[in-house]
């Protein structure tokens, strides 16, 4: 079946669009300060905390790459598993969101700065913004991809709108906007995946169709993938989950432990939802669409749908994919912000100082991040980059803040960050493996964290 484009859907696009930004001007004027703008001012409920922490986390490496892609090139069960392993860094986060909302810190690098030192703060910052402007950067074509199924218009030029999009959303009202938004995301998503299933299992000519078209090793446990490409997949994606600043941040950001506790279950139940969905719809791509990008397996389906749930569902992909994008600009930009600007360029600025800078610094990031994602091959390469990055130079490191304070040392954190970041380069760039980084430099990360700290006195703790 050749991939037509539907210009009537973007009737539902042009609806959302508005409503987002609606919404995000209306939030935007209940912002008076930097807490307001990168913490929704400690504000958020169960339910908007639920929708905040799905959107978020469930953006264009979900909808265009992650589970959709590995559905439509590798088989359906491996993208089910990978999208379910998130479940563990899910009940992980609910276990120590007690103490990150405790912590109420606006970035992972304040944090480390209280375990490790200076030295780690900086060190964190830059891994972070590396990290995020990259996962910023394929939003932005994923959306361009949306755009260029209902107009026709170039991957290219879709990528740029996305881009001013994006860009412009975040800053108007940072997480006081970006929040409620997201959660309207979430439950349009959880909608239209729900209803969206079926359907495309349907114009697949009924799932013992699909079973009958597609090759045997596709509904295998792995698919066609081998158990170390499969782990290379996974590890990234968990350990960027378990060490994630956007997650820290809305952890910090609800109204107390109870509203954490009640959003993380939520999140953790749409999750259940959504990622089997996901993989369904664009496994039974294969059938209708056996020529595409994988990255436009979900997309492409909405298109042979009836127009109001194909409408629907791409209203709702779109969602997922800015208010992610609007997320990780506006955390990259507190990174610099709060943990460069507010501590070496100007120590005296006022948190509306700090407000201004901050929305000057996300059209900049913006503007990197569209040019990061130039040279790249795919969104799949872009998002397991990003992701390797900060969980090798990261993950480990924040994790032994909250559940080993009392014995890891400075030594031993900041050597791990090191030593992921380094591993992670050498193994990447040397083409050393045929399968992601991460299958390496996070185990090295985390044993280079132990053996350290167990050769090391414990110093005493840095005070806040």
């Amino acid at each position: 079946m050749e991939l037509d484009h539907n210009p009537a859907m973007l009737v539902f696009l042009g609806i959302y669009f508005l409503v987002i930004i609606g919404i995000g001007w209306h939030y935007s004027k209940k912002v008076k300060d930097s807490k307001d703008f990168m913490l929704a001012g400690g504000s958020l409920g169960p339910v908007v905390l639920m929708g905040t922490l799905i959107a978020t986390w469930v953006g264009s490496g979900t909808v265009t790459g992650g589970g959709n892609s590995i559905a439509y090139d590798f088989g359906l069960w491996p993208a089910i598993l990978f999208g379910l392993t998130s479940l563990i860094g899910v009940g992980i986060l609910y276990i120590i969101a007690p103490k990150i909302r405790a912590a109420g810190k606006y970035t992972i690098a304040e944090a480390m700065e209280d375990r490790y030192g200076e030295g780690a703060k900086i060190l964190a910052s830059a891994i972070i913004i590396l990290a995020f402007i990259g996962i910023v950067s394929y939003q932005f074509t994923g959306l361009g991809m949306v755009l260029n199924v209902t107009t026709g218009m170039s991957v290219e030029l879709g990528t740029i709108i996305a881009a001013v999009l994006i860009i412009f959303l975040a800053t108007i009202g940072g997480l006081m906007s970006v929040a409620p938004t997201d959660a309207l995301s979430a439950f349009l998503i959880l909608f239209g995946i729900i209803v969206g299933v079926p359907i495309a299992i349907g114009t697949a000519g009924g799932w013992s169709n699909v079973v009958a078209e597609v090759p045997e090793s596709s509904l295998t446990v792995l698919g066609d993938l081998s158990v170390m490409q499969f782990i290379g997949l996974v590890i990234p994606t968990l350990f960027l989950l378990l060490g994630d600043q956007n997650m820290y941040q809305r952890l910090a950001s609800s109204k107390g432990d109870s509203e954490t506790k009640l959003g993380t279950i939520g999140w953790g139940i749409g999750l259940v939802v959504i990622y089997p969905a996901i993989a369904i719809i664009a496994f039974t791509a294969r059938v209708n669409f056996p020529d595409i990008a994988a990255g436009q397996a979900l997309i492409a389906t909405t298109t042979i749908m009836p127009l109001m749930v194909g409408g629907l569902l791409l209203a709702a992909i779109t969602a997922f994919i800015i208010t992610t994008g609007s997320s990780y600009l506006l955390s990259a930009a507190t990174n610099i912000t709060m943990d460069i600007y507010g501590n070496y360029i100007k120590p005296e600025a006022t948190s509306k100082e700090k407000l201004v800078f901050t929305r000057i610094m996300i059209p900049i990031i913006g503007v990197l991040a569209y040019v990061l994602i130039q040279y790249f091959p795919s969104i799949l390469a872009a998002q397991m980059y990003a992701y390797t990055v900060y969980a090798a130079g990261i993950t480990p490191a924040i994790l032994a803040v909250f559940l080993w304070n009392k014995r890891v040392t400075k030594a031993g954190g900041v050597s791990s960050m090191i030593a992921g970041v380094i591993a992670t380069l050498v193994v990447e760039f040397g083409n050393l493996i045929p399968y992601d980084a991460a299958v390496v430099s996070v185990p090295i990360a985390i044993v280079v964290l132990i053996v350290v700290t167990l050769l090391t006195k414990p110093e005493k703790r840095i005070e806040q």
